[in-house]
């Protein structure tokens, strides 16, 4: 048993030791070799049964590459017999037995062949995989022992390659996924991207016919309320006065329902881009007076425009075309009384506010009025496209301003726009006069119109006779300038307005013929711009000049206010002198 421990030399010589000692017995000898042989017993097992539980397999070779220790799972995974792997046994026999158990796909085989066993001499380390035929993987440790020998580990890696050749496969597939979505994005964006410009090429074709539609269409319906604005002016039957009101009101309403589809169109297209600058409100106020006074007076109403002192950072002339609307809608659905025009201050925000009389407007219903081709009633005395409001939602939106409703049923209505207050600047405008009186006649006024459509300067020519205004017409500035050759300087003889197109023949302008008249007489006299194009670079260019604009058709009050004013500048002009 001792031997069995110890190995048979360590045995004889712990006994002969023993034995040497006269007092001690044969039998107390024996029976402390006994003790210890089975302390020695139960520590090996001990060893062997912890070696056991370690789930890698364990071997300990000796120098001469004898098996010294081991453990189960070495036997199990390499399909040892029990009688092969014994204390003792040579590395040689153990690769014999497993080379014809397993074949050649033995890891042991690898480890001890060729170099290897050259480095198993050298005391190197070797590290190895290796697939056996059942599909296990084994994994290969040699480690060299101080004194001589080796111990070999084997572990059973095949569950982490396989989840290493499936992580990489998902990886790939993985991969491959990205890549193809990255194809297919690639195609899609592109695809957008095509669609996108072929959009974008539609919108300018669409900008471009309807900047073309609106200057043929408007020339002629520009002709026919110019023809029906003479007729308004004469005296009728009231049979003929009823259908010439109902004509006129008809044409007002194409008029406005063409303007304001353009309008849309330009906008949703992008054409137009605030310009915010600091500006006074009481010029734009006088203007808005000057222009709704007559169309009030005539419905019988009242307008009533507060003067303002205040300043405003707001795009001019959006800001403008929101009042606008906001001014002719309480105009149009007010039966009696008035529309009221004022500002109140917020803190540092200016609420410009357009007040009315008029039926009211439901609370259920102000949800959807500044949706397109929504009406706010049938109270109105004209039918439109209900795209007044939806224009003024879509500039307040671009000027970051915010519009105010406020309506009660059978008492009124309140829409404001809320725009940032400016400090007052220097040289603030002086309110332009909107008087109505004689002063302001245009009994006997002498005005040229400029225009390359016969149809329009025949209407012009008749509305402005009923006027009592002498009026000239002619297609260039060339033919008026031609019938005053020689005769600079001589006021009478030149006109006292002049009213022209924007887009004349030979592709000349308006702007360029009121400068070659203004050339030829020697004299700064007004002028007035009439145009289909509502272009933005055309209105900057206009404004620039500093001329009155009127877009087509033309409204007759509006054109009668701004000829009323030339009229009336001229003269204060003419006293100065």
């Amino acid at each position: 048993m001792l031997s069995s421990a110890v190995g048979a030399a360590s045995a004889r010589l712990v006994l002969s030791l023993l034995l040497r000692k006269g007092d001690v017995s044969e039998h107390t000898a024996l029976k402390l070799l006994d003790d210890a042989s089975e302390a020695l017993q139960f520590n090996r097992d001990l060893l062997q049964s912890a070696l056991d539980q370690v789930r890698h397999g364990l071997a300990v070779f000796d120098r001469d590459m004898r098996l010294m220790c081991w453990n189960r799972p070495f036997r199990e995974l390499l399909n040892l017999p029990d009688e092969v792997v014994q204390l003792g046994a040579g590395l040689d026999s153990l690769l014999r037995v497993s080379a014809g158990r397993a074949g050649l796909e033995n890891p042991l085989l690898d480890v001890v062949i060729g170099d290897r066993m050259m480095k198993l001499a050298l005391n190197q380390e070797i590290y190895h995989e290796r697939e056996l035929s059942s599909g296990r993987i084994l994994e290969v440790r040699t480690s060299p022992m101080p004194q001589g020998g080796i111990v070999v580990t084997f572990s059973d890696i095949t569950h982490r390659v396989l989840s290493d050749a499936a992580l990489a496969r998902a990886n790939e597939t993985l991969e491959r996924r990205v890549q193809e979505r990255t194809l297919e994005l690639t195609a899609v964006n592109s695809e957008l991207a095509e669609a996108k410009s072929k959009a974008e090429n539609a919108s300018q074709d669409k900008t471009r016919f309807i900047a073309a539609a609106s200057h043929d269409i408007l020339q002629p319906l520009n002709a026919a309320r110019l023809y029906t604005a003479s007729l308004v002016e004469r005296e009728l039957a009231p049979a003929d006065r009823h259908l010439v009101n109902k004509l006129d009101a008809s044409l007002v309403a194409v008029e406005e329902i063409f303007s304001a589809l353009i309008e849309v169109s330009r906008i949703d297209a992008g054409r137009l881009e605030p310009e915010i600058t600091a500006f006074p409100l009481a010029p734009m106020f006088d203007q808005l007076k000057l222009e709704f006074e007559p169309v009030a007076t005539a419905r019988g109403l009242s307008l009533k425009v507060m003067h303002t002192q205040a300043w405003v950072r707001s795009d001019r002339r959006m800001l403008k075309r929101v009042l606008q609307n906001l001014i002719q809608n309480a105009i149009k659905y007010t039966h009696e009384g008035g529309v009221l025009v004022g500002l109140r201050r917020h803190g540092e925000q200016a609420a410009i506010s357009v007040y009315d009389n008029g039926p009211g407007i439901a609370a259920e219903h102000q949800s959807i009025i500044f949706q397109e081709f929504q009406r706010l009633g049938d109270g109105g005395l004209e039918r439109g496209a209900g795209l007044g409001l939806s224009i003024v939602e879509r500039i307040s939106r671009m000027l970051g301003a915010r519009i105010l409703l406020k309506s009660t049923v059978d008492k009124g209505t309140m829409f404001a726009i809320q725009v940032p207050l400016a400090p007052v600047g220097q040289g603030e405008t002086k309110p332009v006069s909107t008087s109505m009186g004689t002063g302001g006649s245009l009994l006997g006024q002498r005005i040229v119109c400029l225009d390359n459509e016969p149809e329009v300067l025949a209407g012009m020519e008749a509305l402005l006779r009923e006027w009592g205004s002498s009026i000239e017409t002619a297609g260039s500035a060339e033919a008026v300038t031609s019938r005053r050759i020689g005769f600079p300087r001589l006021r009478h003889i030149w006109p006292d307005v002049i009213l022209a197109d924007y887009h004349l023949d030979n592709g000349q302008t308006g702007l360029e013929a009121i400068e070659r008249i203004r050339a030829a007489s020697g004299f700064d006299i007004p002028a007035i711009i009439i145009t289909a194009d509502h272009s933005t670079d055309i209105q900057r260019e206009i404004r620039n000049a500093g001329l009155v604009q009127l877009r087509k058709p033309v409204k007759p009050a509006a054109l009668r206010a701004v000829l009323t004013q030339a009229a009336l500048t001229r003269r204060r002009a003419a006293a100065v002198s």
